[in-house]
């Protein structure tokens, strides 16, 4: 069979079969980068389903799934597929991570191992010519949509994740990464089957429900994911010099429930929050909090105080540089400068004229006594 003939039949099967590769894996991943147009329809159709909406109209129960949806599977992708799967920043039992596993299948993104490795390999050689998705090598849209339609980023590179290859079912899920979206998408069109017939009322049916709940939600959701690979590596803040061009971002943190804290991340990996400071918000964390209390994950990791130190260091450095560029920037304001401290040096005379203050009795030093250690110590019972 010529070439692009079986190209496309093998591209059809992997539609079904993730790991076929009649030349094997590493032959696909040797290939140039170029866009795969048969690769490119399950895109385009997911894309398209969006303009269903014509036909279906909407309501305001079909809206609200959507955005529900949207946000319960951005924390899955973000928590589970990122923070667990890829960085292991906390742990959970073997039944738990499959259901994870599953979870993280619904936003229609490949398997839990696909995603860990190539997420892996980005930080092993981020903004390098080997990484896949980096804006500043390979342009924003191929960084955004282009890297995932090539043949060369489809195979799962198993070596590089070792640590979850070990089970089957993992294996199963990213061979057969269509199973979930499939039943998910019928799991949606279902509801709406339901809803339609038993609550009328709720002004939505099966098809509007499948347009909103799975097309438009998952379409948003994976351009909202895709903005990590392309915009957080050239919008924001860096706070950490770095080896690459990782930023930090408020809005695409909101987009993304916190993996817009993305120079934080590069900074150290291992932690399970993104946002290192309380006033970075970090949803995907907040989250895992809550999930930790009911004992289905432990061991969240957090941040050491030595990186949250050099943090602080670097954000009083840039600080001072941004202060000493507006007295640069806007000289006529240094005259104030004069005249304030003047102002409350007279201002401060006048008071004590007019109110003469006393000499006051020398005290006698006072006591030092370290009281960090009281509150590790529990208080008696006052009632005993």
């Amino acid at each position: 069979m010529p070439i692009r003939p079986r190209r496309t039949l093998s591209a059809i099967i992997q539609w079904i079969d993730a790991d076929h590769a009649p030349g094997g894996a590493s032959s696909m991943r040797a290939e140039p980068d170029r866009v795969d147009w048969t690769r490119c329809i399950p895109f385009i159709v997911l894309h398209l389903g969006c303009l269903g909406v014509i036909w279906t109209g909407a309501s305001a129960f079909a809206v609200w799934t959507a955005v529900v949806l949207y946000f319960a599977r951005m924390a899955a992708v973000t928590g589970v597929y990122h923070r667990y799967f890829s960085h292991k920043t906390y742990s959970t039992s073997r039944p738990m991570q499959f259901v994870l596993a599953v979870l993280g299948g619904t936003a229609v993104q490949r398997g839990p191992l696909w995603w860990a490795y190539h997420h892996r390999h980005h930080h092993q050689h981020s903004d390098e010519k080997e990484d896949a998705h980096s804006p500043h090598v390979h342009g924003f849209w191929w960084s955004h949509i282009g890297w995932i339609t090539s043949r060369r980023n489809f195979p799962t590179d198993y070596s590089k994740v070792r640590d979850l290859d070990r089970y089957p079912e993992l294996v199963f899920l990213n061979r057969f990464d269509a199973i979930v979206p499939m039943a998910f998408a019928l799991a949606i069109w279902g509801l709406g089957a339901f809803l339609e017939v038993h609550a009328p009322g709720l002004g939505t049916n099966r098809w509007q429900m499948l347009v909103w709940g799975f097309f438009i939600s998952t379409t948003a959701l994976f351009h909202g994911t895709s903005c990590i690979n392309s915009m957080a590596h050239l919008m924001g803040r860096r706070r950490y010099e770095i080896g690459d061009d990782s930023r930090n971002s408020f809005i695409l943190a909101v987009i993304t429930l916190g993996e817009g804290w993305h120079n934080n991340h590069h900074r150290y990996q291992s932690a399970t929050r993104n946002g290192f400071f309380w006033w970075e918000i970090d949803i995907t964390y907040y989250l895992l909090r809550c999930l930790s209390w009911t004992g289905l994950i432990w061991g969240l990791k957090g941040v050491p105080a030595s990186v949250l130190a050099e943090g602080e260091r670097l954000d009083h450095r840039d600080s001072v540089a941004a202060a000493a560029n507006a007295r640069n920037v806007h000289p006529e304001y240094s005259s104030l400068k004069r005249i304030v401290p003047a102002a409350a040096a007279i201002a401060v005379a006048t008071v004590n004229a007019a109110h003469p203050v006393l000499p006051r009795r020398a005290e006698a030093p006072a006591a030092h006594r370290d009281v960090s250690g009281l509150s590790q110590v529990p208080q008696r019972d006052l009632g005993r």
